[in-house]
């Protein structure tokens, strides 16, 4: 059975179910992003895994939601 959730992410309501698939990519300069983990249906298992990435220099990494409206990025962060 689908349940649909409801949480609240750097100010934004972010409505899910519990098919919903969250990707944690990282990437480095101006080259494509790359999934390293793929939660579904739990947002607060990707957010911690999304905050424990140390970046070095030159990476970058994002947190999306496959299907999100209006934008599917979750949170982006930037190395300098």
């Amino acid at each position: 059975m689908i349940e649909l959730r409801q949480s609240i992410l750097n100010g934004r309501r972010i409505d899910y179910s519990s098919e919903t698939r969250f990707h944690v990519q990282v990437g480095k300069g101006k080259s494509a992003y790359r999934t390293l983990a793929i939660f579904t249906g739990n947002l607060a298992g990707a957010v911690i895994h999304f905050n424990g990435i140390n970046l070095g220099p030159d990476f970058k990494k994002r947190l999306l939601m496959e299907g999100g409206k209006p934008s599917p990025v979750l949170a982006r962060i930037h190395a300098p």
